[in-house]
């Protein structure tokens, strides 16, 4: 009998021990949530802190978050105009992607999630029921760089038509941004399925290779469109990466048939490369790109050298921007230029700054201008 009362207590203890030691279940949380009026509540898990605010683009300063008896801070917004926009949580001082979001914003700069608010109608970059093409992740070799990443998209109908060759378009990411970023944040690859399959764009194969002439040029070596990274990225844009797109998928390889476009210093390294190699690109498109006044000159001695000849060889110069977008005055100012020099362009003058949304856009709007 006392060694069953003995177990019997011994067992009322460990039981009691288990449920005492037993951890609080963390909460479920979802976010980012987006409601039926397009408005978005944020949540994020955080028992211990102090303070957290939420820090989005479609808000010009960040948003105050409560927390709950749980442990869980949350705001709602108002309704938020139909796009797709960066976030993060700044928890105590510290920002930190969404931590409940697969929705990431690829960069090497700062930590974002991506959510997207897709309203009643579908917008150019939103996922619709149409043919969609492949997104390749490949990789190629530099001497000077070593292995370098480089995603590549084909159009719907690529694979079950060997015969057919396509146009190029070379496309490149901003500063801090990376090769994926294009197709997480930007959506190139549904934004051109979209136009595609309404007959707005021709059928084109897309490269988006990494900018950064990394390990030569250090991550932290400022703008794409620096000049060490500039002369350092030619070398493998035309030596190996343009040499292994040609080799490897069914391209028309002439200028009629390449395009280039990049965003921000991208956009500059887009102007650097394509805009003083008329004879490779015959559509060059910036999109907020980033340029100095005083580097107008040394930057684009080439296409300036003969511009009546630069004028001709080009089908489309395109320069896009927000009217608040710190890159507005200094390319207002290279359009002057260009009208001193009769270089024929396009141009486009959007709201907003210096986004990913306005980027999308004018993707969508160069597109369709292309190989035609």
């Amino acid at each position: 009998m006392k060694t069953k009362s003995l177990l019997l207590f011994s067992g009322l203890i460990l039981s009691a021990t288990l449920n005492f030691a037993q951890p609080t279940p963390r909460p479920n949380v979802v976010s980012p949530e987006v409601h039926a009026d397009n408005s978005v509540t944020f949540r994020f898990y955080a028992p211990k802190a102090t303070e957290v605010k939420l820090s989005a683009q479609f808000e010009k300063a960040a948003l105050a978050m409560s927390k709950d008896e749980k442990g869980v801070w949350s705001v709602k917004t108002s309704p938020i105009k139909p796009d797709m926009y960066p976030y993060s949580f700044n928890v105590d001082g510290v920002s930190v992607a969404d931590p409940n979001n697969t929705a990431i914003f690829p960069n090497e700069g700062f930590q974002n999630s991506v959510v997207e608010i897709t309203g009643s109608t579908p917008l150019v970059h939103t996922l619709q029921n149409v043919p969609h093409g492949t997104v390749s992740y490949r990789y190629y070799q530099s001497p000077e760089l070593g292995t370098r990443p480089v995603v590549i998209y084909t159009p719907a109908g690529y694979e079950n038509n060997p015969n057919v060759k396509y146009p190029v378009l070379y496309l490149l990411h901003g500063t801090t941004d990376t090769e994926e970023t294009w197709t997480k944040v930007g959506r190139a690859n549904i934004i051109l399925d979209n136009l595609i399959a309404q007959g707005k764009a021709k059928p084109m194969i897309i490269v988006m290779p990494y900018g950064r002439a990394y390990p030569v040029i250090s991550k932290s070596s400022g703008s794409l469109r620096n000049w060490d990274n500039l002369q350092e990225f030619k070398k493998d844009f035309f030596g190996n990466l343009m040499p292994f797109v040609e080799k490897n998928y069914r391209t028309i390889n002439n200028k009629d048939n390449r395009a280039i476009a990049g965003f921000s210093g991208g956009g500059g390294t887009t102007m650097y490369f394509g805009f003083n190699n008329t004879d490779q690109f015959a559509y060059v498109c910036g999109f907020a790109p980033g340029m100095l006044k005083n580097e107008f000159d040394r930057n684009n001695e080439a296409a300036f050298k003969d511009p009546a000849k630069t004028d001709k060889n080009l089908k489309l110069l395109w320069i896009g921007v927000g009217k608040e977008d710190p890159l507005y005055t200094v390319n207002q100012e290279f359009m002057k230029v260009l009208d001193e020099k009769k270089i024929k362009y396009e141009s486009l003058f959007t709201e907003g700054g210096h986004t990913w949304m306005n980027v999308k856009h004018y993707l969508s709007v160069i597109a369709p201008k292309l190989f035609k």
